[in-house]
């Protein structure tokens, strides 16, 4: 299964943005990403992604395709990510909480630019387990 690319752009933006505005305004905002983040993983289906679709000019298998399951990966990162933020603010522990918001900011930024460390962590762990179960054998 794919997800035309300008879609996951669009879901990458919709990150950014509403992390940046938590960061430089309240962190309770992180709500919203972290929501979108949590029904994504629970249902598979991404409402930002959703909602976009009727953006796009043309078919949408006529646009690069980025993994679905890539993405669910990318967005447990991402969600996981946020999750510990939001705790780490509420028990008052600002650097480490705005350590972890960053972290999403800065690796969707840099996806957006056209390198997924995401994707790079997912292969290398692929790879891993594969030469693991190849050792094994």
């Amino acid at each position: 299964m794919t997800i035309p690319k300008p879609l996951v752009q669009i879901n990458q933006a919709f990150i950014v943005v509403t992390v940046l505005a938590a960061l430089l305004f309240h962190p309770a905002i992180l709500l919203l990403p972290f929501a979108v983040g949590a029904y994504t993983l629970i249902t598979k289906k991404n409402p930002v992604i959703h909602f976009s679709r009727r953006f796009l000019k043309k078919p949408s298998a006529s646009y690069q395709q980025e993994d679905k399951d890539q993405q669910l990966f990318n967005q447990w990162i991402a969600t996981i990510c946020l999750g510990l933020s939001l705790l780490f603010f509420s028990l008052g522990i600002q650097l480490v909480a705005y350590a972890f918001s960053i972290m999403v900011i800065l690796a969707a930024g840099v996806a957006l630019m056209g390198y997924c460390i995401g994707c790079t962590v997912r292969y290398r762990y692929l790879m891993w387990k594969h030469n693991r179960t190849k050792a094994q054998a």
